[in-house]
């Protein structure tokens, strides 16, 4: 947690937390020895002036604590509020510099929660520390000066409390801990189990699967209820203790007192304030135990954050980045013996890649399902790195090339076709934000989109809800194919971003591809599926089950390639 801080939070309101509550104490403190001299000196000697005066001083006093309280809670909200903002932010950008393999690894709905509930924990405990974990001793020390001071014998009933009290906490920390720590692991289960709900709501609902759901649901909200359920109610057992001890604590000093007033060494004011002091003190102990609860919860939810910012990413960035030429006539995509491996599998999703592009060729990527295609573009844009082998564009190693400067070379149209809620103007400007609206009218008629555009309200200031649900599956792959034409990119790669288009849009669409000035010049990547997406490439890599087991044109797969022949066979009827 120190580490989590260390550089997030501001000193200045740190240090002034500190001395309003240092004065927060003091008033505090102050007010049972006003109680005491009222008693003794105005009330036992019928003084009303000293009655009237002393409580004054009370009220101003008083005053003080409020305004020494009203600085406290606001410095330390301002820490603590500020702390949870740092972190936030940096999860967030550590999250989008992640590879895709570490976000597979650690899981999306383990990362919301690590956001979210885990960075709320840090945040909680901050505040708390500086307010009660900083009050406590301060106010522990107080009040036992002073109690001391008031009478000293009475001190004696503290050695058997204090003892039974922490002997008491420890006990409760001990079975509590580690079920704060198992009670976020079970706050994943629930987030991941609700968010593929939520997500996958059309689909559950297709076959007839609420019931499972909500029963799957139900399992992981009972783990988390019945965790939950122990560790608070384990917690729970300290407050009622807490006051058996505080009240057998009065009793104590109320039976030592009463001998001693009865033997006039000692006055019944000083007992009212020594009882104060001893609830003071006692309290003090309360709010430290409360605090020992949550810094477990909150250590572990530091553990879980800095197990992502700790992290470095399996994309290594050069160390002497080599600038990418860009001229059009030098462009060029090259795989030399590429190869890549899941994780720790054993058997290569993609295996020996051979084959080199140029400026204004357009390369197609066919094969069955599971075969490798997406893998294989993922290495072009290092979403992935090849495990052996080099990936080149414009003959540099890719490796070798800042990411950020690698990705402004290449624009990527993803399997899912991914909208932001916004319009569908500041959608398309993610391809680039200097973009005018002439440039973004042109993208949508090339992805064949403009007709649908030109009849929504507002047209390219229309209403894009959140994933684009007010598109259907069509519109929204044009839209996502429009937003990678409006980039200025050497390379654009489209991932089967045609499945969802009919065959004469398919066609137009590839048609305005081949003819557009702009992409004509450039290297164009199509995964596809289907023959008539492929058939018109200069090249077609036929992958199965990993392996690049053909590349030629239409023609020379379909005259000697049996994969190719296979899918052609799958597709087109003879005589079509």
């Amino acid at each position: 947690m120190f580490k989590l801080s260390k550089s997030r939070v501001k000193t200045l309101l740190i240090f002034m937390a500190i001395v309003f509550m240092i004065v927060q104490v003091i008033t505090i403190l102050m007010l049972p020895n006003y109680t005491s001299d009222i008693i003794n000196q105005g009330i036992a000697k019928n003084n009303t002036d000293f009655i009237v005066q002393t409580g004054l001083k009370m009220l101003g006093v008083t005053t003080i604590f409020i305004l020494a309280a009203i600085g406290n809670v606001y410095c330390a909200a301002k820490v603590s509020q500020g702390l949870g903002k740092e972190i936030r932010s940096d999860i967030y950008k550590k999250v989008l510099n992640m590879s895709q393999s570490e976000i597979d690894q650690i899981g999306t709905s383990s990362l919301i929660t690590r956001t979210t509930n885990d960075v709320n924990q840090i945040q909680n405990v901050t505040m708390m520390a500086l307010r009660m974990m900083i009050q406590s001793p301060i106010m522990l020390i107080g009040a036992s000066v002073m109690a001391y001071q008031k009478e000293a014998k009475l001190t004696s009933v503290f050695l058997i409390s204090i003892p039974i009290m922490l002997i008491l906490v420890g006990i409760i920390l001990f079975f509590a801990t580690p079920l704060f720590k198992s009670l976020q692991k079970k706050t994943d289960d629930i987030n991941l189990v609700f968010r593929e709900g939520l997500t996958g709501v059309r689909v559950i609902r297709a076959f007839r699967q609420d019931d499972f759901e909500q029963q799957r649901f139900a399992k992981a909200n009972k783990n988390y209820t019945q965790t939950a359920r122990k560790v608070f109610s384990i917690v729970a057992l300290m407050y009622p203790l807490m006051t058996l001890i505080m009240s057998g604590t009065n009793i104590g000093i109320t039976w030592q007192a009463a001998h001693l007033i009865g033997n006039r060494q000692m006055e019944i004011g000083n007992l009212v304030a020594f009882i104060t002091y001893a609830m003071q003190i006692l309290m003090s102990f309360m709010m430290l135990s409360m605090v020992f609860f949550l810094v477990p919860r909150a250590q572990a939810s530091a553990v879980r954050i800095n197990q992502i910012l700790d992290s470095s990413s399996n994309l290594k960035e050069p160390t002497n980045p080599t600038p990418i030429p860009s001229e059009t006539t030098n462009l060029s995509l090259q795989f030399d013996h590429v190869k890549f491996f899941y994780g720790k599998a054993k058997v290569p999703a993609v295996s020996d890649v051979n084959l080199q592009m140029k400026a204004g060729q357009t390369l197609a990527i066919i094969g069955g399902t599971g075969s490798g295609k997406t893998t294989m573009i993922n290495l072009i844009p290092r979403i992935y790195d090849a495990s052996q082998g080099v990936v080149k564009v414009n003959g540099i190693d890719v490796k070798n090339v800042d990411i950020n400067e690698l990705q402004d070379h290449i624009a990527l149209v993803p399997q899912k076709s991914v909208l932001f809620k916004g319009t569908i103007r500041s959608n398309l400007l993610f391809g680039n934000e200097k973009a005018t609206d002439q440039e973004l009218w042109h993208a949508l008629e090339v992805a064949q989109a403009s007709d649908f555009i030109k009849e929504l309200p507002g047209q390219l200031d229309g209403t894009v809800e959140q994933g684009g649900d007010n598109f259907s599956g069509g519109q929204k792959q044009r839209l996502a194919i429009a937003r990678a034409l409006v980039k200025n990119a050497d390379i654009y790669i489209f991932d089967d971003s045609f499945s969802a288009l009919d065959f004469k849009t398919d066609a137009s669409l590839r048609k305005a591809l081949k003819t557009d000035q702009k992409i004509k010049n450039k290297i164009v990547v199509i995964v596809g599926q289907r023959v008539s997406t492929v058939a018109s490439a200069d090249q077609i890599v036929v992958l199965d089950d990993g392996k690049m087991v053909g590349i030629g044109t239409h023609q020379e797969l379909k005259q000697n390639n049996e994969v190719y022949q296979d899918i052609v066979k799958s597709q087109i009827k003879d005589g079509d």
